[in-house]
């Protein structure tokens, strides 16, 4: 039997939240029907991050079997999506999930941490990692990263602008690796950026000053000069390489 609207957990998530997952539920829920297993809101949007009108809401739905069906309704709803700052869905099944632990330990432990599911069964919440496997894809996407500033720098033409832009993707893309660092070192994780990389720094002893900087600059209209746009890249290449040695060297 398809779950309607009153199925639907509300109290696990916050009020800020509450009237656009709703307004997206009323139009998901009817037109997958039986095939929706379960709604999770992850991410920061349910963190301290969250700040209603700028931050979008992102989701999990795990459907009991993936087909172009699904994939249509969901891309005739895109409009009144982005009206609701509900960025499109990631789409799993549970055998998905299951067999992904071992290539996607960074993203799922990241959901673990920060989840809150609205409908049907928990799917994160009982998984379990192999350390050596969240180890080996923190290394490949520290230095995956240095490779996109190095080659994202030489493609903006060094424009002040898109290398701002470029560096604010970077502290972004970096919350759930620093957060999977300190998993690995079986130190607390926060939830919430400022945290994350107040922790990282002074569990690792790396400077994040620059990073943070950078992840700041979303919600602000940041205007670099040359000389500072240098040297904020200069600096948080510098941390990125050296966030990769010491996972390098980690051993688990």
């Amino acid at each position: 039997m398809a779950a309607n609207v009153n199925d639907l957990q509300l109290d696990a998530i916050g009020a800020a939240l509450r009237d656009g997952v709703t307004a997206f539920c009323e139009k998901i829920l009817p037109a997958l029907g039986d095939n929706l297993r379960s709604i999770t809101v992850v991410g920061s949007s349910v963190t301290e991050d969250f700040k209603p009108g700028l931050s979008d809401i992102n989701s999990v739905l795990v459907l009991g079997r993936q087909d172009l069906a699904s994939l249509n309704t969901l891309a005739s709803l895109v409009r009144s999506m982005g009206r609701k700052r509900i960025s499109p869905p990631l789409l799993m099944t549970e055998s998905y999930i299951e067999r992904s632990r071992d290539v996607f330990g960074v993203e799922f432990l990241d959901f673990q941490l920060s989840h809150r599911t609205v409908l049907g069964d928990d799917p994160f919440a009982a998984l379990t990692f192999d350390k050596k496997d969240v180890r080996l894809q923190c290394e490949r996407e520290l230095k995956a990263i240095l490779i996109r500033l190095r080659q994202g720098y030489i493609a903006s033409a060094a424009s002040k602008t898109l290398v701002r832009d470029i560096l604010i993707s970077t502290a972004k893309g970096l919350e759930p690796l620093l957060r999977a660092i300190l998993w690995l070192k079986d130190v607390e994780r926060p939830a919430g950026a400022e945290h994350t990389f107040s922790s990282a720094a002074d569990k690792l002893s790396i400077k994040m000053d620059a990073v943070i900087a950078a992840g700041q600059w979303r919600h602000r209209k940041v205007r670099l000069s040359e000389a500072e746009m240098e040297s904020s890249f200069e600096m948080i290449y510098s941390t990125i390489d050296q966030l990769a040695e010491a996972v390098d060297k980690l051993e688990v």
